[in-house]
C-alpha cells in the first residue's frame, strides 16, 4: 500500500534562520522513546541504502536531535575503502545526504507541531528526498573512526528544508555539506 500523500498544514509558516525561529526547541522536538527520525519512516519508504531501517544491506544511519541541531554517527568499515586506510568520497556524500533528509523530516515535524512516531497522529507522514546535495571535502577521512555529522536547519519553507552539515572524524572536520530536501512527491509513492 502506498503512503498517504504528505500535506503541509496551512499553519506551517515559512521560516529562515534569519527570522530567529528555526532553531527554537518546542515540546515536539524530542522523540521520547530514544529512536531516530529514520525509525519512524513508513515501511514503504524505509528502504534507502543509507538510512533505511528495512534495507538489510544498508548503513542504517540514524539521526536524532542534539540540542538545537541534529547528530548522525557512522563508523566506516574496510569495505568503504578508497585507498588503504581512507574512506571513498561517495560514502561521505551518502552519509551527509541521509543526515540532511533525516534532519529535514525532524524539522518539518517540529514546524508542524507534530511528534514523529506519535500513535495518535493520523496526519500523513512527512518524508523528504534530496533536491540538491553539495559536499566540500576538506581532509582525508580515515577508516575505522566514528564519523559525526552535525546538522543545522537553515531554512524551512512549505515543501523544502535547507540543512547545513559538518562531518568530523575525531577532532578533524573532514567535510561540509548542504542539502536541499524536498517533500517527497506523490509520483514516488
Amino acid at each position: 500500500m502506498a503512503a498517504a500523500r504528505a500535506v503541509v498544514p496551512a499553519s506551517w509558516p515559512e521560516r529562515t534562520a534569519g527570522a530567529g525561529t528555526v532553531g527554537r526547541m518546542t515540546s515536539h522536538d524530542t522523540l521520547h522513546d530514544g529512536t531516530a527520525f529514520q525509525d519512524h519512516y513508513p515501511p514503504d519508504v524505509a528502504a534507502c541504502f543509507g538510512c533505511g531501517r528495512l534495507n538489510e544491506h544498508g548503513h542504517h544511519l540514524r539521526t536524532t536531535w542534539d540540542g538545537e541541531g541534529t547528530v548522525t554517527r557512522f563508523t566506516p568499515g574496510p569495505e568503504q575503502t578508497a585507498v588503504p586506510g581512507y574512506v571513498y568520497g561517495g560514502l561521505i556524500a551518502s552519509v551527509i545526504d541521509c543526515a540532511g533528509t533525516g534532519t529535514a523530516a525532524g524539522a518539518a515535524y517540529r514546524a508542524a507541531g507534530r511528534t514523529m512516531g506519535d500513535p495518535d497522529d493520523h496526519e500523513p507522514p512527512l518524508r523528504f528526498v534530496t533536491g540538491r546535495l553539495e559536499v566540500d571535502y576538506l581532509a582525508p577521512t580515515p577508516l575505522g573512526v566514528e564519523l559525526v555529522v552535525r546538522g543545522h536547519i537553515d531554512e524551512i519553507k512549505a515543501r523544502k528544508v535547507v540543512v547545513s552539515l559538518e562531518m568530523a572524524a575525531g577532532d578533524t572536520v573532514v567535510a561540509r555539506g548542504r542539502v536541499i530536501a524536498v517533500l517527497m512527491p506523490a509520483t514516488m509513492e
